[in-house]
């Protein structure tokens, strides 16, 4: 897949195949869309493109919005290159972006940029200064500028909708399970290992910290995960804990993932950790031991989750 970060970096010989929107999560509903597209390509006649912006149009339209989104602007990137799409355009959105008419933004960058063959929208699309124009304006400017413009129906927006919606309502009530279903892979948190007070070193269960730069990623519920990660090619499974370590009187939010038989110094690496199963709520127990306990119970159920996958 080829990454281009802005419209105007674009270049192609052959015509494309486009569609475009947020993709928060690249969930099972965009895959379907994003079949179309590479299915309409006919055998590479024509080049397979998504465009999408960043920051997120809210981040900068709607001052106090404090939207979260399942991907960073790197894993999304990531998502979208294992569907197949050929090209990929991140264009940064800022509020001169948002004020193009609906005939500019197809003229300049759909006709003479991107040279579309066709587009494939959902029914309810808007675009251009205001959000004025509608899918009916874009069928004319298609008959005007000779390309095609196909329909995503109700339903299957609907689909993405609702799938979106109900990701982000189960993570953050801790349903795994759920989010994993309409997401079509595990929820994942990509981060840079940094050191931590090293306390749960003390008590046998040492931790990664995972500091993660996007403060716009959402961080699901607060409580114990069984995770997955892929260090130097192989899977490390483990257990991970978000929240505020209450029983030693932590101040701020931190993810903590012990990893199981696993020892290797890894400060400084970025790991994606996936959430496979949340296990528990946080507590805070009345000593340090009865919090050792607990972990040792954790992993004891951790690791039955982990037989049976």
């Amino acid at each position: 897949m080829k990454l281009f970060h802005s419209i105007t970096d674009f270049h192609s010989t052959k015509k494309t195949i486009l569609t475009l929107g947020t993709f928060d999560g690249v969930h099972i509903g965009h895959k379907k869309i994003l079949e179309r597209i590479t299915q309409n390509t006919e055998n590479g006649k024509y080049e397979s493109l998504v465009l999408t912006f960043f920051p997120h149009p809210r981040m900068v339209l709607q001052e106090k919005s404090e939207i979260k989104l399942l991907n960073t602007i790197s894993e999304k990137s990531r998502l979208l290159k294992e569907t197949g799409i050929e090209n990929l355009v991140i264009h940064p959105f800022d509020e001169s972006f948002s004020r193009l008419t609906a005939e500019e933004f197809v003229s300049t960058i759909l006709v003479d940029q991107f040279r579309i063959q066709k587009i494939i929208i959902g029914y309810d699309h808007r675009f251009g200064r205001n959000r004025t124009a509608n899918i009916d304006n874009l069928i004319a400017f298609g008959a005007q500028y000779g390309f095609e413009v196909e329909q995503i129906s109700a339903q299957e927006i609907q689909d993405v909708s609702v799938s979106s919606t109900k990701i982000r309502k189960a993570l953050l009530d801790g349903n795994m399970a759920l989010a994993n279903e309409y997401l079509g892979y595990s929820y994942f948190l990509t981060g840079e290992v940094v050191k931590g007070k090293q306390l749960g070193r003390t008590i046998g269960f040492p931790t990664a910290n995972i500091q993660i730069e996007e403060d716009y990623k959402l961080i699901p519920k607060n409580g114990v995960y069984v995770v997955k990660t892929v260090i130097d090619q192989k899977e490390v499974f483990g257990m991970m804990n978000i929240g505020f370590n209450p029983t030693v009187n932590g101040q701020k939010q931190t993810i903590e993932v012990n990893l199981f038989d696993f020892d290797k110094a890894i400060y400084g690496e970025k790991l994606q950790i996936s959430l496979l199963k949340y296990l528990r709520e946080e507590q805070k127990f009345g000593s340090v031991d009865l919090l050792k306990e607990q972990l040792n119970l954790d992993k004891k159920t951790a690791l039955e989750f982990v037989e049976n996958l």
